[in-house]
């Protein structure tokens, strides 16, 4: 196939054109820096100018993957708030302009989402899955809102919109940042240590987006977290234990908001969400708990 992927030079980007470019397909990476040769065959750059005033040059492209955006893990002052969201919407209506522009729609356009959609879980609350309402009650969830509206303007046949949690590895995302304490010796649990946190192994979150690009009955909202969500304090007693560290110095709530302010809520509170779509259409996890994602990532570092 030939797959045009946005955000194709990020963390979770770069995985999927590997992926992609190692199975055969034709890649075309869409980025803000102007294009030049891949030292690849099958592997092109095309700048989102380029696009627009060439969208031919990206004829017959089969498939779309939409990573593009700011990252959340940024201070949210006022300027903050409006590139995450920005950014989103704007990859957004670029696509929906050049899929309506060319005479040869793409069949699918998978685009990444969130899982904060579903808001804040209590701790003894029914995990959420695509069915679930949505809960818009703070910033993250209003953004996701507003990137799935943006990304519903799309006139494509099929729209997957990927609500994406937090994507384990070493090399990239938030994960090494939350290891770090462990590996200073003073990991602990954050805030009450009750909050849910969706994640999801790279392999599988690599594994999934292809997936949605090939299965043609998956459409809609997806869910892209593992099977088994888990609390903040069990979450670190896991890297505790995988990293051979304590888990013992807990971290106040207070304190993360005095830190980080509106931010905060990244680390203090999460969606209990589970992947039911993807289970229902047969997609099965490499890595369904945390104690084997742990054991890959901590083997390899």
């Amino acid at each position: 196939m030939k797959i045009a992927v946005t955000g194709g030079t990020g963390y979770v980007g770069s995985h999927v054109v590997k992926a992609l470019h190692e199975r055969g397909d034709e890649v075309w990476i869409i980025s803000r820096s102007s294009s030049k040769q891949s030292a690849k065959p099958g592997l092109h750059l095309i700048s989102w100018k380029e696009l627009a005033d060439n969208p031919k040059k990206l004829g017959g492209v089969d498939a779309i993957v939409n990573l593009a955006g700011e990252s959340i893990s940024r201070r949210w002052t006022k300027e903050g708030k409006h590139a995450i969201l920005q950014s989103r919407l704007d990859a957004a209506k670029a696509i929906e302009k050049f899929v309506a522009t060319v005479d040869v729609k793409p069949r699918v356009v998978v685009n990444a989402s969130g899982i904060s959609i579903y808001g804040n879980s209590a701790p003894d609350e029914t995990a959420a899955d695509e069915s679930s309402p949505a809960r818009i009650a703070d910033f993250l969830a209003s953004v996701v809102e507003k990137w799935e509206a943006a990304a519903d303007r799309i006139p494509v046949e099929r729209l997957v919109k990927l609500r994406i949690g937090l994507v384990l590895g070493m090399e990239g995302g938030a994960f090494p940042k939350m290891v770090l304490p462990y590996r200073l010796g003073i990991g602990g649990r954050m805030g009450n240590g009750k909050q849910w946190i969706p994640w999801i192994h790279e392999v599988d979150m690599t594994r999934l987006i292809l997936f949605c690009l090939d299965n043609p009955d998956v459409a809609g909202p997806v869910n892209a977290c593992a099977p088994e969500p888990i609390t903040n304090d069990a979450f670190g007693r896991a890297i505790g234990k995988a990293a051979g560290r304590p888990h013992w110095f807990p971290v106040p709530a207070f304190s993360l908001k005095a830190a980080l302010g509106e931010l905060s809520m990244l680390l203090l509170e999460g969606s209990r969400a589970v992947p039911r779509k993807a289970q229902d259409n047969g997609f099965v996890f490499n890595y369904s708990t945390v104690e084997k994602a742990f054991e890959q990532l901590f083997r390899r570092h």
